[in-house]
């Protein structure tokens, strides 16, 4: 979680580090974080704010870690809290959600201007296999779920619950495709004066 600089312009982004080894994986607890990680990443969207950058987040997590420790340490009450700041913060935010994104551990960085999908991701409440379990007690019924559920990218986007769908080749050769349509985006939100911006943000959240 830190700050870059997409085409001459400074921005905060924030990503969730799913990890690409087994190793690796375990470590990040398989791109869930932890209470921790939420503070860090509310930390790093309110110093933006003071500095008036954009923020960006890039979401690949099956939701928030949902250990007895996690729990003890606030998981809940700083994923209400993550949500509840994002929707007032005074910069624009953007959201790409590069893999899974479940649950309420991937609303909490998402509750932005604008929320885009790869192609061959997925956003969801819950991952189907969780469905199935809850609903059938059974998670090898995760396809029966999945299709109950409407994870395809082109539903979400029909019901405005996201608003691009991008191709998987905007990552290549170093996501330069991608960072020039953030930026472009982000241009076209300094044209709103900040009550505009929040109105708009607060508005998208409220039809649902």
């Amino acid at each position: 979680m830190t700050v870059r600089s997409l085409k001459d312009s400074n921005l905060a982004v924030v990503v969730t580090n799913k990890g690409q080894e087994l190793k690796e994986r375990m470590a990040t607890n398989f791109g869930s974080p932890l209470p921790q990680g939420y503070r860090k990443a509310l930390r790093i969207m309110k110093t933006a704010e003071s500095m008036n950058l954009p923020i960006i987040t890039l979401i690949n997590t099956p939701g928030a870690y949902p250990g007895a420790d996690a729990e003890i340490n606030g998981q809940g009450q700083v994923l209400a809290q993550s949500i509840s700041n994002m929707l007032e913060l005074k910069v624009p935010i953007l959201t790409v959600i590069i893999g899974e994104a479940g649950s309420g551990g991937a609303l909490a960085l998402a509750c932005s201007d604008e929320i885009w999908m790869l192609e061959h991701s997925m956003y969801t409440v819950l991952s189907p296999e969780g469905f199935a379990s809850i609903m059938w007690k059974d998670a090898k019924r995760a396809q029966d779920a999945a299709e109950i559920m409407h994870i395809e990218p082109e539903w979400l986007k029909q019901q405005g619950i996201v608003e691009r769908i991008l191709p998987e080749k905007v990552l290549a050769n170093e996501a330069i495709q991608l960072k020039a349509m953030l930026a472009q985006r982000l241009k076209e939100f300094n044209g709103l004066s900040v009550d505009e911006l929040l109105n708009q943000r607060q508005a998208r959240f409220r039809k649902f």
